[in-house]
């Protein structure tokens, strides 16, 4: 929600849904979200699909759209780097959905009539999209009077009323929606179940096998013991070489940071400059004004009850006398001084209405209308219906519901919480004229006004220049090659960052390197280090980029730090599995087995093929789906499982009840089936779809 109430009103949320409606949300199912300005506009393309061109500029608008929505419906005025990161892969997800599936339905010829679209809006079963946006706020159900007055209204409204507009958009983007329904209907009916699918779905998950097992764990070969060839690795690496594609390039590269933290010098001396204000504060006479120009952060004095101010003020400022100073004080990375200017009982909730005149509207206007109102010759909503800029509540009689501290503007606040059932008051606001009429005021509780002066803690000159001087050296040293050598050599920390994505904003640990990715992605080789210093924060690094992974199949030597565990355990697989084997030579039983081989036996009861789990152990499913294979009373040969070797034997299978009637089955199957489509289709699409992906190079 906005600060400002009336945008809780219908026409607000159309703007909101209508920025925020995914066109594919069946399948995409994420919330938009970007950073603001956080790319250059260029005539350059972000990618294509298909051929498709997207240009970096559209996508910029598509970003903004995204953050407003974000900030609109999640109240965060600042958006750090890792949620830009994943708001720009989101947006570029959203727009490679749309454009892959605008495609498949212009084949098919998929289109929303206008008949339909008349349903959607106003039918019996309208629209989840138009239901929560015209829901009741006190009722929370469906408000079909709302609908039909806003959609009265919008007839009426003049031909460049910038509503019609926006409502068009909503409109436009909920038939995209439909289409997108009706394609996915297509692909969901398109799948069956039989009852063969059914029978062995309920087997699957009810036949019960009890099973003795013995092995011997990977682990009980230490990995020294072990010496692994070229052919291991390659033998390995051919086997499992589909697992090793990647659908993106990805580099890694080491590097140093060197930290200009403010220090212990540059905090006292904050702190200081803080402690100075401290005697004017304390004499001030205009609160306000002395925020203004003496705060870094300049928030409005208004009323707060308790819960509202930060911890360390909160029970403090509740049992001052107004005048009372605390601090100098550390919070939220800066020094501050608090002042209680003044404390009251107050209405913890307002119940308001309002008419909205557009900014510069001469402020007699809106005297004339109070007069009017006065006069009893208009009614506020009659006056609120034909003069409102707020057009929502307008539509409403200027109602604007119930709401509590800090739900509206300050200015607003003030109005409202501070007057008395009945007053009509006059504000302006960024938003323009406001004429309030105070209808209800609930509750009743102590509120503080608080005044905070307060000092961000930043680095000195001093100890920016000392890092920035020392990292400067650090990399006029560097030659090709001896990165690691002069890391060793001044005593600093490598770290490590390994397979970043070429659109990342933030690494672990650090925010806003946007710079230093572009830089492993646009300038670098493997083997070559920064150009530069790059920053993040309070931090300056030097890095050196080591490894590229291209898009598709990596090679052998890419993974093959990656796959030295399973390599190994493969490689120790065969010599537990020739130990098993050995000790089964003659054995009659698993007992005997466990015997020579140097280990137990263990019982297993009521295990099912649907969940391949040995309890208090591990998933096997190499080793479940042999067990459900074999006959009873048959001593296996050794099978290689995720954490060592087995050798079992099934004592005997318990047989569900037969499946008479599959139709219950049949429909658990069918949903289960149709929920990983809904996902499904689009990776086909996606993968089927010739994307080209410029962003690491463009944004």
């Amino acid at each position: 929600m906005a600060v400002m109430g009336f945008l809780r009103d219908r026409g607000g949320k159309i703007v909101a849904i209508t920025i925020g409606l995914s066109l594919f949300a069946f399948i995409v199912g994420e919330v938009m979200h970007s950073g603001s300005s956080f790319f250059r506009d260029s005539a350059a393309n972000v990618g294509e699909v298909d051929g498709e061109k997207i240009t970096t500029v559209d996508f910029n608008k598509k970003v903004e759209i995204n953050t407003q929505n974000f900030k609109q419906q999640s109240g965060q005025t600042n958006i750090n780097a890792q949620i830009t990161n994943y708001i720009q892969a989101t947006t570029w997800n959203q727009i490679i959905s749309k454009t892959i599936l605008d495609k498949e339905i212009d084949k098919l010829g998929l289109a929303i009539g206008l008949n339909e679209t008349k349903s959607m809006i106003s039918g019996p079963t309208p629209n989840q999209q138009i239901v929560q946006a015209f829901t009741n706020q006190q009722t929370g159900q469906f408000d079909k009077d709302q609908l039909n007055t806003f959609l009265h209204n919008l007839e009426s409204a003049k031909a460049n009323d910038p509503i019609k507009d926006k409502w068009n958009d909503f409109v436009a983007q909920m038939q995209e929606a439909k289409k997108g329904e009706k394609y996915l209907n297509l692909v969901k009916n398109g799948l069956y179940v039989n009852s063969l699918d059914a029978k062995d779905d309920y087997e699957n998950k009810n036949k019960l096998a009890n099973f003795k097992y013995t092995g011997l764990d990977y682990a009980s070969i230490p990995d020294n013991k072990v010496t692994l060839t070229d052919n291991d690795y390659q033998n390995y690496y051919d086997e499992h070489k589909n697992e090793f594609k990647t659908k993106e390039e990805l580099r890694s590269f080491d590097y140093v940071v060197f930290d200009a933290s403010p220090t212990q010098e540059d905090s006292a001396v904050v702190k200081e400059q803080v402690a100075k204000l401290l005697p004017d504060f304390k004499a001030s006479t205009n609160d306000s004004l002395f925020v203004a120009i003496n705060a870094d952060t300049k928030a409005p004095l208004v009323f707060q009850k308790k819960g509202q101010l930060e911890p360390k003020l909160d029970t403090l400022m509740f049992n001052a006398a107004p005048g009372f100073i605390y601090g100098p004080y550390f919070s939220n990375g800066a020094f501050k001084l608090a002042k209680l200017v003044d404390s009251r009982i107050g209405p913890d909730s307002v119940k308001a209405r309002h008419i909205l005149l557009a900014p510069g509207t001469p402020l007699k206007t809106a005297d004339s209308l109070k007069t009017l109102l006065a006069s009893g010759k208009k009614t506020f909503a009659e006056l609120a219906t034909a003069n409102s800029m707020d057009k929502g509540s307008a539509a409403k009689g200027g109602d604007l519901g119930t709401f509590g501290r800090g739900a509206m503007i300050p200015v607003f606040e003030d109005a409202v919480f501070n007057g008395h059932k009945g007053d009509i008051k006059i504000v302006q606001s960024q938003y323009g004229i406001h004429i309030i009429e105070i209808q209800e005021q609930k509750g009743s509780s102590k509120v503080v006004k608080v005044a905070v002066v307060d000092k961000p803690l930043t680095p000195s000159s001093k100890t920016e220049t000392a890092a920035h001087s020392k990292a400067q050296q650090f990399l006029a040293s560097l030659t090709k090659g001896n990165f690691d050598a002069e890391v060793k050599k001044e005593g600093l920390v490598k770290k490590t960052a390994a397979d970043v994505s070429g659109v990342a904003g933030s690494l672990p640990g650090l925010d806003n390197t946007r710079d230093l990715v572009r830089w492993a992605f646009n300038k670098a080789s493997v083997g070559d280090f920064t150009d530069e210093v790059y920053e993040s924060g309070y931090q300056g690094i030097v890095a050196v980029l080591t490894e590229v992974k291209p898009v598709g199949v990596l090679s052998l030597d890419a993974v093959k730090k990656q796959i030295k565990p399973a390599v190994l355990n493969k490689v120790k697989a065969k010599q537990l599995s020739d130990k098993l084997a050995a000790a089964l030579n003659g054995a009659g039983s698993i007992d005997q087995v466990a015997q020579k081989a140097g280990t137990t036996v263990m019982p297993v009861q009521n295990v099912v093929f649907a969940n391949p789990v040995i309890p208090g152990a591990s998933q096997e499913n190499k080793l479940i789906g042999a067990i459900f294979g074999s006959k009873p009373n048959k001593l296996s040969k050794p099978v290689e499982g995720e954490k060592g070797v087995f050798v079992y034997v099934v004592d005997g299978f318990t047989t569900p009840t037969p499946l008479n009637n599959s139709l219950r089955q049949k429909e658990q199957l069918g949903q289960a089936i149709v929920q990983r489509a809904e996902g499904g289709v689009l990776e086909a699409l996606k993968d089927k779809a010739n994307v080209k992906d410029y962003r690491a190079k463009v944004l």
